[in-house]
């Protein structure tokens, strides 16, 4: 009797106490007789991780051509947003190298060492952009004068200004 007082009083709350499952319906769409074998649903799941573990691993190469895009947009000239820019494009390759263990968890079995294998690359890829970025703008020593305060500098045979050429 205390249940039906409480039912009266709280609209809401609902009694778990009986059972009601015979006098419910099924929801729309549920096929009681159609169950999914565990195998291949396993099956499903493990080609799911090897996809997601080859998309981690495929990442760095998708992002060359955005970083192409970033080093043409930023120019040669060396001022705070160029300097920036590649220093990110080195730093963050760096750093996913560094953790490629950590990253690489989910791929293990027969292609988990040719992902981790794609993914140095990758990364390794984009650290040879940024220092090709760096060698564009003049940052890399690449003369000996560079290095050595008795060698001349390079002299230069062409002064660009404006699309115009001053020989």
């Amino acid at each position: 009797m205390s249940a039906k007082q409480n039912s009266k009083k709280y609209k809401w709350a609902l009694d778990f106490n009986v059972s009601k499952n015979a006098d419910m319906p099924s929801p729309l769409g549920y096929n009681p007789t159609a169950l999914v074998n565990q195998s291949e649903a396993a099956g499903r799941d493990q080609r799911l991780v090897i996809k997601k573990s080859w998309d981690l691993a495929l990442g760095p190469l998708k992002n060359i051509p955005m970083n192409l895009f970033i080093m043409y947009m930023s120019g040669n000239s060396i001022s705070i947003f160029p300097i920036m820019m590649v220093g990110m494009m080195l730093i963050r390759p760096i750093k996913a190298m560094f953790t490629t263990q950590v990253t690489s968890k989910m791929a293990e079995g027969a292609q988990g060492t040719g992902q981790r294998i794609v993914y140095f690359l990758g990364n390794l890829a984009n650290v040879a952009l940024a220092l090709y970025k760096c060698h564009s703008m003049g940052l890399l020593p690449t003369h000996a004068s560079d290095w050595l305060a008795f060698v001349q500098p390079q002299t230069r045979l062409e002064y660009y200004g404006g699309g115009v050429s001053f020989v």
